[in-house]
């Protein structure tokens, strides 16, 4: 238990005998992952291999800093781990592995408020060169995508633990099953990381699918930026059968200047129907407005049974803005971008800038009939190179950026009124970071679960710290001696404000 702070000469603690089923208030865990085999993948880190691919460390909203509690995941059995999912229910994480050569693997981890990660399972992608996980609305399927050879897959979970149930239940592959035409970067192929343009043409020789998001009103929609084609690709996602159901529509991701565009990520604004396509090789974001009406149109005449084929060719989406990422002097091809994000508020849009080392931030128009637009609020260096990923805590107040080819961490405070960022002064060292995950600890879960049989009253009985369990009686003991320390906290408060 975090102990009551009265003034800088006197603290309250409860005593340590005291065991806490839940996580230290206002404290979150935020999980890295590191790049372990480079010859694995698509483009070139220049940082440093990593041994044990995931860090674990707790952070502190006080002050932006963080503590390490955790190095887990041999590179000999995990490779690669390159994205990252929080349940959002449960104290589960999801991960899955970067590889051109063999299927990914996606692999499930019960975090604990300490920051042990407990492995739960794991299972095929079904594809290569794994790089984005969804999980659906109904939290029972997890989506994900392999960037290599662009299949998108569904895989069972558990609603109750979210453990895999099973292996890859569908499958959609846009190349229908035949072989890559660009090759592997150790086989004479391009580096990914470069944006020229013999590695831009090999890059879009093939397609890329590099995420899917479903749309926040029904979560009947998958859009998934491809990458290879320029394109964002409108699928209809089979909620009850977990599954891709059909293709309805797609439309270029940017605005057909006759330049590469390359989409990479998409976030979603509900309050102003507005959805963000970043796009990687122009260093571009691009504003959509989105016809919600439609979308719950396509669903009900699939929920009523009916043929799709009238809304095949109608798009979902409308191009209204497209907007740089870098200052208009900087060359483009020496950038490209790597993450989107927006701020939990829904007035800022921010994108990572791998080259120019920064990170852009965007305003949200919130009057007039532009909400949604976006104007630059500016640029900010990121204390590093080739940031391939950002995530704010859950306070929306700082910002721990990944500097993947300079193997550090650097936390920004977030001014929310202004949208500028400024840097704490806590920076950290880890070898080729490419993804921040922010894990709030759900209470609940990590309480410990009292089950009753609906034929009788037995009590499954919880676990300790250690493992072993806890008997009723030392249960009941935990209990008053709690109750006592607690009245103990109080009688001392109470001293203290009298005298």
């Amino acid at each position: 238990m975090t102990p009551l702070k009265h003034s800088a000469s006197s603290v309250i603690s409860v005593p340590n005998s005291i065991i806490s089923y839940g996580n230290e208030p206002n404290d979150e865990l935020m999980v890295i992952s590191c790049y372990s085999n480079f010859d694995k993948l698509a483009h070139g880190p220049r940082g440093t291999k990593a041994s044990h691919c995931l860090y674990v460390y707790r952070f502190h909203p006080t002050d932006g800093s963080m503590v390490l509690l955790n190095i887990a995941g041999d590179s000999k059995e995990v490779v690669n781990p390159a994205f990252s999912r929080f349940h959002p229910r449960l104290n589960v994480l999801y991960t899955c592995t970067e590889d051109i050569e063999e299927n990914g693997k996606i692999l499930a981890y019960e975090i604990g408020v300490d920051g042990e990660l407990h492995k739960m399972g794991s299972v095929d992608a079904g594809g290569t060169s794994t790089c984005y996980l969804t999980i659906d609305r109904d939290q029972k399927n997890l989506l994900a995508v392999n960037y290599w050879d662009s299949t998108i897959v569904t895989i069972p979970l558990s609603t109750e633990t979210g453990e895999f149930l099973g292996d890859i239940t569908s499958k959609y592959d846009p190349k229908q099953g035949k072989g890559m035409v660009a090759a592997a970067k150790k086989d004479g192929g391009v580096n990914h990381s470069n944006n020229d343009e013999s590695t831009i043409k090999q890059r879009q020789a093939d397609p890329h699918s590099h995420a899917l998001v479903l749309d926040p009103y029904v979560g009947c929609m998958a859009y998934v930026p491809c990458l290879g084609k320029d394109l964002v690709r409108e699928f209809f996602y089979d909620k009850n059968e977990g599954k891709i159901f059909e293709e309805l529509n797609f439309l270029p991701s940017g605005l057909c200047t006759g330049h590469p565009d390359g989409p990479r990520y998409i976030e979603f604004l509900p309050k102003y129907n507005t959805m963000y396509v970043v796009n990687e090789l122009s260093s571009t974001i691009a504003v959509f407005s989105v016809d919600k009406d439609l979308i719950k149109s396509i669903n009900k005449a699939h929920m009523n049974g009916e043929s799709l084929d009238r809304f095949k060719g109608k798009s979902t989406l409308k191009l209204v803005q497209s907007i740089n990422t870098i200052p208009i002097a900087f060359p483009k091809k020496l950038n490209t971008c790597g993450r989107l994000c927006l701020h939990k508020s829904g007035r800022f849009v921010l994108v990572s800038n791998r080259g120019h080392q920064s990170i852009a931030i965007m305003r949200i128009k919130e009057h007039g009939i532009n909400k949604g637009h976006l104007t630059t609020v500016g640029y900010y260096h990121t204390r590093g190179e080739t940031p391939r990923h950002f995530k704010f805590d859950h306070s929306g107040q700082y910002l721990i950026v990944a500097n993947q080819d300079t193997n550090n961490l650097a936390v920004f405070h977030f001014n929310q009124s202004s949208g500028e960022i400024k840097f704490t002064g806590n920076e950290y060292l880890v070898p080729s970071p490419n993804f921040v995950c922010c894990c709030k600890i759900h209470e609940d879960d990590a309480m410990t679960k009292i089950s009753f049989s609906s034929n009788d009253s037995t009590v499954s009985e919880p676990l300790s710290e250690e493992g072993s369990v806890v008997t009723s009686n030392s249960k009941k003991k935990l209990e008053d001696d709690l109750a006592k320390a607690m009245a103990e906290v109080e009688r001392i408060r109470a001293n203290l404000v009298s005298s």
